[in-house]
């Protein structure tokens, strides 16, 4: 998921927007959208480890 972000980043940096914004703007950016990815991943895991037991135990 960090390739991901690292990737994106530096596609943006040699294409796109981030190319006219200061450096510090882009990692503060990067460390954000890594932040939320991190998040999302922690959520969606223990959503469906709890789920999964939800299910388990209503047989």
């Amino acid at each position: 998921m960090l390739f991901l972000v690292a990737a994106l980043m530096l596609m943006g940096i040699l294409l796109g927007t981030v190319a006219h914004v200061p450096v510090a703007v882009s990692l503060v950016a990067t460390a954000a959208i890594a932040a939320w990815l991190m998040v999302f991943a922690v959520r969606e895991r223990t959503g469906r480890h709890h789920r999964a037991g939800r299910q388990g135990g209503s047989s």
